[in-house]
């Protein structure tokens, strides 16, 4: 998680800058690529997420993905070097950076296991944006923007090949179905019941689990909120 956050980082703090002083673009016009490159980091994780849930787990989303940054990394350097090429979108970061977090917690049973994982997640997350800021900042500011970019590359090189590495470790999770279809059977039951009147007796309302089973609620719904 940390390379993959110190790569990401390395060229998305400084994009600007870059097309600016490297491809003459305006400032408004360079401001509205960063922006949409950033649009784009933030809408990706849903889709990533729905895509691990349902169709291919968390593993496959993860493994791609970097592929798919890595990919967008070099292309990057090869424009830092050569002058015909031009910048390409990345849709890499969406897809790691936070389904990593759901398959890291899926690894541990305890809630105080799991506890421990989403700090560390934390700090792998944050330490390595602020090197990347920085650091990484630095060396494309007054050594190179090939070299800059190429930290980036080697440093997603080396977090694609430690997690590949360990594939034979990891507690894989089935795909469980798209979570929207469940939001939208509540919206739909919801409407349709409406009028319906609520029973007081405990044993009439069940909780859904994820193998299909249902199991008897104890508690019955109250007023509030109603």
């Amino acid at each position: 998680m940390g390379t993959l956050s110190l790569a990401a980082g390395g060229w998305v703090s400084n994009l600007i800058v870059y097309l600016i002083g490297e491809y003459n673009v305006k400032s408004i016009e360079a401001a509205k690529i960063f922006n949409i490159f950033n649009g784009f980091i933030t809408i990706f994780p849903i889709i990533g997420a729905i895509i691990a849930d349902s169709y291919l787990g968390c593993f496959s989303v993860i493994w791609i993905s970097s592929l798919i940054s890595l990919l967008g990394m070099v292309l990057l350097v090869l424009t830092a070097g050569l002058e015909p090429l031009r910048p390409s979108k990345s849709l890499g970061v969406g897809g790691t950076r936070f389904t990593l977090a759901t398959m890291g917690a899926d690894q541990f049973d305890k809630p105080k296991h799991r506890g421990i994982f989403f700090n560390w997640y934390l700090v792998a997350l944050y330490i390595p944006s602020v090197i990347s800021s920085t650091a990484i900042v630095y060396v494309q500011d007054n050594v190179s923007w090939a070299s800059g970019f190429g930290i980036c590359v080697a440093v997603n090189v080396l977090g694609l090949a430690i997690f590949l590495f360990g594939s034979r470790f990891y507690r894989y999770v089935r795909p469980q179905g798209s979570p929207l279809m469940g939001l939208v059977r509540v919206v739909v039951a919801a409407v349709n019941k409406r009028k319906v009147k609520l029973s007081m007796k405990g044993e009439d309302y069940y909780q859904q689990l994820h193998d299909g089973a249902s199991t008897v609620m104890a508690a019955t719904p109250t007023q509030f909120f109603k």
